[in-house]
């Protein structure tokens, strides 16, 4: 892991710890980490993939709507996140890398230093149980 601050370094300590799903960003939306939960979900280990820029990773994990319809980055929960610092939170589909189609809830927080700088942002994730 690079050099970061902090706090992005306890954003990833507890999402080592979670039984859930957790992305962390950069303020680029550069995807610095994802957990071991993640990797199940998204098929394909952290170490196997690396760091990736938010053009990449928001497209390349294939999120969808209701009606299988591609998403446009901006409205992902983390992307907007990174555009507003500010929390969201959305329902949608993503197809992993190896082609599995998953219901999903994707809620997104800015990670902020003590002194008020905007560092990145999380997102947690899980599966929704289907009806």
């Amino acid at each position: 892991m690079a050099s970061y601050e902090i706090e992005i370094i306890l954003n990833r300590q507890l999402a080592d710890c979670l039984s859930i799903p957790v992305f962390i960003t950069d303020t680029d939306g550069n995807l610095i980490f994802y957990n071991e939960p993640a990797e199940t979900v998204l098929g394909k280990r952290f170490e196997e993939t690396g760091e990736m820029p938010v053009a990449e990773w928001s497209t390349v994990f294939k999120p969808l709507d209701e009606h299988g319809k591609p998403l446009h980055p901006e409205e992902l929960p983390l992307v907007r996140t990174l555009t507003d610092e500010y929390p969201h939170h959305k329902k949608f589909y993503i197809e992993s890398l190896k082609g599995e189609r998953q219901h999903i809830s994707v809620t997104s927080y800015p990670i902020i230093s003590r002194t008020g700088k905007f560092l990145g942002a999380v997102a947690i994730f899980w599966k929704l149980k289907e009806k």
